[in-house]
């Protein structure tokens, strides 16, 4: 086995080698088109009314630091033979290098590939994040760069399916649809926040999922109380939603150590 996990150890570095060069080529750093306008501007902040104000992705910031981190971590000989390690590098590599080609769908592709190049990470995502939930780890520094980098992960690209479609989709609808973008636009987000509940029940009451769409919720909220395309209703309900995706793991989690306790006692 030891001949294999070395090799894991070097696919996840080479993962995360592919997926910043890939972010630099997406993002326009070696002279191709910067994000929000690539698709003629289809994924730009006011590409759609699902589309979270620009703030929101220095979440990926964040993110990449993490992913980094995990990568020098489980390069370390201790970690080359441990069970949790061998359960989630290669799935952990997997999400790296969709993560990547999304962005280069984004520069060279079209928008209806970026989709489906996004639902595909969001998949792996699932996965993962269902597989740290059931091998538990131990200590704060699994929590925090396996469940914790892993579950912002998760709760962003979810996130940014919900917007990447919606941008699709308002390139092909007809433009008198856009009367009803309100109705659809709360309906979509009364589902985000039906799917923020099950990740946080799913995943034993985890907090990092819900933070980061709750972030990625709060800058659609701004984006359209604030900004353009304007929508008070849809900007009112990210809002709730937002609040609702980050209170109910925070309150599953107190009630689940109290029961803890409680049991404790017995």
């Amino acid at each position: 086995m030891a001949a294999k996990d070395l090799t894991r150890q070097i696919v996840v570095i080479s993962a995360f080698c592919f997926m910043i060069i890939a972010a630099m080529v997406g993002t326009g750093l070696f002279g191709g088109t910067p994000v929000q306008d690539l698709q003629d501007g289809a994924l730009d902040a006011d590409g759609s009314y699902l589309a979270p104000a620009t703030t929101a992705f220095s979440i990926w910031t964040v993110i990449y630091a993490g992913l980094f981190a995990y990568t020098v971590w489980q390069a370390f000989p201790r970690q080359r033979e441990r069970s949790r390690q061998r359960a989630l590098g290669w799935l952990i590599a997997g999400t790296m290098v969709l993560n990547g080609l999304w962005l280069v769908t984004a520069q060279f592709l079209t928008l209806p590939l970026t989709v489906l190049a996004i639902v595909l990470l969001l998949a792996l995502l699932c996965v993962t994040f269902r597989r740290a939930a059931v091998e538990p780890g131990r200590g704060w520094i699994d929590a925090l760069l396996i469940d914790g980098v892993t579950g912002l992960h998760l709760g962003w690209v979810t996130l940014a399916t919900v917007a990447n479609t919606a941008a699709w989709l308002t390139t092909i609808v007809p433009d008198d649809a856009a009367e009803m973008a309100s109705v659809w636009g709360i309906a979509v987000l009364a589902v985000v926040a039906v799917i923020g509940v099950g990740i946080a029940w799913a995943s034993g009451w985890r907090i990092a999922p819900g933070l980061a769409m709750a972030w990625g919720l709060t800058w659609i909220g701004v984006g359209r109380l604030a900004f353009e395309p304007e929508s008070t209703a849809i900007g009112v309900t990210a809002l709730i939603v937002a609040a609702i995706v980050i209170v109910v793991p925070v309150v599953g989690t107190v009630l689940h150590r109290a029961a803890d306790v409680r049991n404790a006692e017995v």
